[in-house]
């Protein structure tokens, strides 16, 4: 089955693609250059047949075979518990921040399962792996900040101190969209935190760049800068 699976990724090849690739990844060397809408067509395909044999003997040299993964897990008809368990077993082969932050994305089931994964990613958070904390930070992006957790969000970012560059991009790229969307809440927080100096300004510069903030509130946040 993975012979052929590898042999399709590559037929689905783009070499300019590839190229364009190859300069965002750290994983550039394993890039065969597949665009993401005909990696998601793919999994939809191996998530309608033997897909847990397909996981059980998947293949994971290249940086498609192993976003391949991570798209069916997401996509699977399963319960929860067995989706975890999956998780689980592929966050260890999470190497670089596309890889992750796709992953992370197409886990649509955690909008019904919130307080059950919650618990799940605390461990990840405070792990001394760089890409197990984005893991949980990237999760906490992308289906925790609304008013029921978003005390709690900020409270687990300002406990994150993993040295780790995208650990700290992760964390910075968070409280920018929590400043977006709950900017009271937000701003109180970034008054009293204890952030790292580079985390704390790159979350204020994230803000500044986003188009949903007013002139006057970048001045403000841009003046917030710690020297």
């Amino acid at each position: 089955m993975n012979q052929k699976i590898r042999q399709k990724i590559f037929e689905l090849s783009d070499e300019k693609y590839k190229e364009f690739h190859n300069k965002l990844s750290p994983t550039g060397s394993n890039i065969i250059g597949v665009r993401m809408p005909l990696l998601r067509k793919l999994a939809r395909e191996i998530a309608k047949g033997d897909w847990r044999e397909y996981l059980k003997t998947a293949e994971s040299k290249y940086y498609e075979e192993i976003m391949l993964q991570g798209i069916v897990i997401g996509c699977v008809k399963v319960d929860v518990e067995e989706r975890l368990q999956l998780i689980r077993g592929f966050i260890p082969k999470i190497d670089g921040w596309g890889i992750c932050d796709s992953f992370c994305n197409g886990l649509k089931f955690i909008k019904s399962n919130k307080e059950r994964v919650w618990n799940f990613i605390q461990p990840y958070l405070k792990s001394n792996h760089e890409f197990y904390v984005r893991f949980g930070v990237v999760v906490l992006l992308d289906f925790y900040i609304d008013e029921t957790y978003i005390n709690r969000v900020l409270d687990t970012l300002d406990e994150i101190k993993h040295p780790g560059y995208y650990v700290k991009m992760a964390v910075a790229w968070t409280v920018s969209i929590c400043y977006i969307k709950f900017p009271e809440i937000t701003m109180t927080y970034l008054k009293n935190n204890s952030l790292d100096d580079f985390t704390y300004n790159k979350s204020l510069q994230k803000i500044t760049e986003s188009l949903r903030i007013d002139n006057e509130t970048k001045l403000v946040i841009k003046n917030m800068k710690r020297r």
